[in-house]
C-alpha cells in the first residue's frame, strides 16, 4: 500500500504543480509507467482501466470538438449576452441568469467545456461592463462552482458520469430518469446558497448597455440556428443509442465529427486548427492517472472502502446514500475526483445497492469543488483564469469550496432518496 500510495500521490503532485510547463496528460503517463515498472500494476492491468476509460474519454473528445466549434461561431458568446440583457440591468437576475447559463452548458457541453470555454467569455464581458473585482470573482467563483454542480442530468455531463454509467451499465434514459431530480435541485439550491454568500459583492445595477448586440457576435447565423437543430438531433441520437446498447462516445465523437465537417464545409472555422487545438492531454490524463490509481485497488484500498460501504447499506437507505456521497466527496477533495469515482465504483460492485452508484456521482461531482485540485474541471478553469490574469489563492478558493459544498451536497443526496 505503501509504494501505491506514494506514487499516486507524487503523480497527483506534479499534475497540480506542473513544474516548467509539464502537462497534466504527460505526468500522468509516467506516473503509469513508473507503476509498471515498479509493479503497481501490470499489463493486463492497463488493459483493465483502458477497457473503462476509452468511451468516456472519446466522448470527452467529441464534445470538446463540438464546443470549441460552437465557440468559434459565436454559440456561447450569443448566449452571454443575451442572458445580461434579459437581466435588464438587475445585478441579482444577471448573478441567477449567468449561473443558469453555467448550468445549460454544463449539462450539455460537460463541465470541463463550461470551464474552458464559458469562463474567458464571462470574464470579459464583466470586465466590459466595468465591475469592480469583487463582483467579478463573485460571478467567476459561483460560475466554477455550478460547472461542477450542475453537471449530474446526462450521462455526457461529466466523465465521472460517463466512467460510472459504463462500469454499471446504466442506459441513458434510466440514468437521466434517476438524476434529473437531483441536477434540478442541485442547481437550485446551489443557486439559493451562491447568492447568500455573495450577495453583498453584487451591485444593485449593472449598465448592460455596454455590450454590444448579440447578433454581431456570430460568425453564420445559419450554423447558428442550425446548431440548435443539431443539439437536439445529437440528444435523440443518444436516446437512439441507449436502446441498441451502443457506447455513448459514438454519438458524442461521431456528432463532435460531423459537426466540425458542416462548420468547415461552411467555410465558418479551420477544422485542422480545432482538432491541434482540442486538449489531448485530458486523454493521456485520464488513462495514465487510472492505471496509477489502480494500483491502490491493488494494493487493497477498495477492498477497504467496500467494507464501509457494505455497513453503511445496512443501516437504511438515506444514511447510505448520504455517507456514500460523502465518501467520494472527501476522497474527491482529498485526491481528485478522477481517481475517486473509480476507486468509488470497484468498490461498490460487490455493496448491491444501485442508489449508491448515484450517490458516488454526485459525490465526485460536488465533492472537489472543496479544494483547488478536487477536479479536473478546476484545474482548468483556474489555468484559464490564471491566463487572464486573475489569480485565485489556494486558501480563498477553499474557504469558498468548504462553506458551499457540503450544505449543497447534503441536500442533493437527500433529494436522491426522498425526491
Amino acid at each position: 500500500m505503501f509504494l501505491a500510495s506514494s506514487l499516486f500521490l507524487v503523480t497527483l503532485l506534479f499534475i497540480i504543480w506542473q513544474p516548467k510547463g509539464l502537462q497534466i496528460g504527460t505526468t500522468a503517463i509516467i506516473g503509469a509507467i513508473v507503476a509498471l515498472l515498479l509493479g503497481v500494476v501490470s499489463v493486463a492491468d492497463i488493459w483493465i482501466v483502458t477497457d473503462i476509460v476509452w468511451d468516456a474519454t472519446l466522448a470527452f473528445i467529441g464534445i470538446i470538438l463540438f464546443s470549441m466549434v460552437l465557440d468559434e461561431i459565436g454559440f456561447f458568446e450569443w448566449c452571454a449576452i443575451k442572458v445580461a440583457k434579459l437581466s435588464h440591468g438587475n445585478g441579482t437576475l444577471m448573478f441567477v441568469y449567468a449561473l443558469l447559463l453555467g448550468a445549460f452548458v454544463s449539462a450539455l457541453f460537460a463541465n470541463d467545456g463550461a470551464a474552458l470555454i464559458l469562463t474567458p467569455i464571462l470574464l470579459a464581458k464583466m470586465r466590459l461592463l466595468k465591475l469592480n473585482t469583487k463582483t467579478i470573482l463573485a460571478f467567476l467563483l459561483a460560475g466554477g462552482f455550478i460547472s461542477d454542480s450542475a453537471s449530474l442530468p446526462f450521462v455526457f455531463s461529466n466523465l465521472t458520469n460517463i466512467v460510472t454509467a459504463n462500469y454499471f451499465n446504466i442506459g441513458f434514459a434510466t440514468y437521466l430518469s434517476e438524476m434529473l431530480v437531483p441536477y434540478v435541485v442541485s442547481v437550485v439550491v446551489s443557486i439559493a446558497f451562491l447568492w447568500l454568500l455573495l450577495k453583498k459583492d453584487i451591485p444593485s445595477y449593472i449598465d448592460v448597455a455596454l455590450l454590444k448586440n448579440e447578433n454581431e457576435v456570430l460568425k453564420s447565423q445559419t450554423l447558428f440556428y442550425f446548431s440548435w437543430f443539431f443539439l437536439v438531433l445529437l440528444i435523440a441520437g443518444y436516446f437512439l443509442g441507449d436502446a441498441y446498447d451502443l457506447p455513448i462516445s459514438v454519438f458524442a465523437l461521431g456528432g463532435g465529427l460531423i459537426f466540425l465537417w458542416i462548420a468547415s464545409m461552411m467555410k465558418t472555422v479551420n477544422a485542422q486548427s480545432i482538432i491541434k487545438n482540442a486538449p489531448w492531454q485530458v486523454v493521456w490524463f485520464s488513462i495514465g492517472l487510472y492505471i496509477v490509481v489502480y494500483g491502490l485497488k491493488n494494493a487493497g484500498l477498495t477492498d477497504y472502502l467496500t467494507l464501509v460501504l457494505k455497513e453503511l447499506a445496512l443501516r437504511g437507505d438515506a444514511l447510505a446514500v448520504v455517507g456514500t456521497g460523502f465518501i467520494a466527496a472527501f476522497l474527491s477533495a482529498i485526491m481528485n475526483n478522477m481517481p475517486t469515482v473509480m476507486i468509488m465504483d470497484i468498490a461498490l460492485v460487490d455493496v448491491g445497492n444501485d442508489a449508491l452508484a448515484y450517490a458516488n456521482i454526485i459525490g465526485c461531482n460536488l465533492g472537489p469543488k472543496m479544494t483547488p485540485f478536487g477536479s479536473l474541471a478546476t484545474l482548468l478553469w483556474l489555468h484559464v483564469l490564471a491566463k487572464k490574469g486573475v489569480k485565485i489563492g489556494f486558501w480563498e478558493y477553499s474557504k469558498f469550496g468548504l462553506m458551499v459544498t457540503p450544505p449543497v451536497l447534503l441536500v442533493v443526496l437527500l433529494s436522491l432518496v426522498y425526491l
